[in-house]
C-alpha cells in the first residue's frame, strides 16, 4: 500500500497546483528550452557542414561528434564545474550554482546529439536536391536551406532527441545548479533529493510529468510528419 499512497499523494500534489512543485517543472522546462534555442542552430549549422563539405580530417570529426554522444553527463558537469569555479577560466562569470550554470552544462550536453542527428540526416538525403539548387543558381545559404527543408523532420527528431536528454539528465545539472531550492532544482535533481529522503510522492509527481512531456513532444512530432502514406500515395 505504500507505493499506491506514494501513487494518489502524487497526483494530488499535481491537481492541487502546488507551487513548489509546478516551480520545478517550469525552472526546467525553461532551462531546457533556452539551451536549445542556443545549441540547435549552432549544431544544424555544423551538422550540415560536415556533412555537405569534404575537408581534411572529416572522417575524424564524424567520429570525434559520435563519440562525444557517448560522454557522461556528470563528467560534462565536473569539466564545466572546474572551469566555472572561481580558479577556473570561467570564474569571472560567477555562473556556478546559477540557472545560467545548468544552461551552459545543457548546451554542451545537446550539441553533440543535434549535431550527429543533423549530419546522419542530410547524409541521407538525396544529392539531386543540392545538385538542382546549385544547377538553378541557388547561393551557398539557399542550397543549405533547402537541404535543411528536404531533412526537416530528421532535424526535428534530432532537436526532440536532444531536448529529451537534456531535460532528463542529472549529474550536470546538481554539480553545476547546486540544487538550490526555487534557484536550480530542476525535476532530476528534485526526483533524486525526494527519493533519497524517503519521500516519494514528489518524486513520483515529478516522474509523471517527465512522461507526460515526452509523450507530448513525440506526438507533436507524429503530427507534423503527417501519414507517410498519404504523402506517398499523393506523390
Amino acid at each position: 500500500m505504500h507505493l499506491l499512497d506514494a501513487i494518489r499523494d502524487a497526483f494530488l500534489l499535481l491537481l492541487s497546483g502546488d507551487a513548489e512543485l509546478w516551480g520545478i517543472i517550469w525552472l526546467s522546462i525553461k532551462t531546457t528550452l533556452l539551451a536549445l534555442l542556443i545549441a540547435a542552430p549552432l549544431a544544424v549549422l555544423a551538422g550540415y557542414l560536415i556533412a555537405a563539405r569534404s575537408f581534411t580530417g572529416r572522417r575524424i570529426l564524424i567520429w570525434l561528434v559520435q563519440a562525444s554522444m557517448s560522454l557522461p553527463t556528470v563528467l560534462i558537469g565536473l569539466l564545466l564545474y572546474l572551469s566555472l569555479s572561481r580558479q577556473g577560466p570561467l570564474g569571472d562569470f560567477r555562473w556556478l550554482f546559477s540557472q545560467s550554470a545548468i544552461v551552459a552544462g545543457q548546451v554542451l550536453i545537446s550539441l553533440p546529439v543535434l549535431t550527429a542527428f543533423t549530419l546522419a540526416a542530410v547524409q541521407a538525403a538525396d544529392l539531386r536536391v543540392a545538385e538542382t539548387a546549385v544547377t538553378l543558381g541557388a547561393s551557398p545559404w539557399r542550397v543549405m536551406r533547402t537541404v535543411l527543408h528536404e531533412v526537416r523532420y530528421g532535424v526535428m527528431a534530432a532537436v526532440i532527441s536532444g531536448f529529451g536528454r537534456v531535460i532528463s539528465e542529472v549529474g550536470c545539472a546538481i554539480m553545476v545548479g547546486g540544487n538550490i531550492a526555487g534557484e536550480t532544482r530542476t525535476i532530476t535533481t528534485a526526483i533524486a533529493l525526494q527519493t533519497s529522503k524517503g519521500e516519494f510522492a514528489q518524486g513520483i509527481a515529478l516522474g509523471i510529468v517527465l512522461v507526460a512531456i515526452a509523450l507530448a513532444i513525440n506526438a507533436v512530432m507524429v503530427a507534423l510528419q503527417g501519414d507517410p502514406r498519404s504523402a506517398r500515395g499523393a506523390a
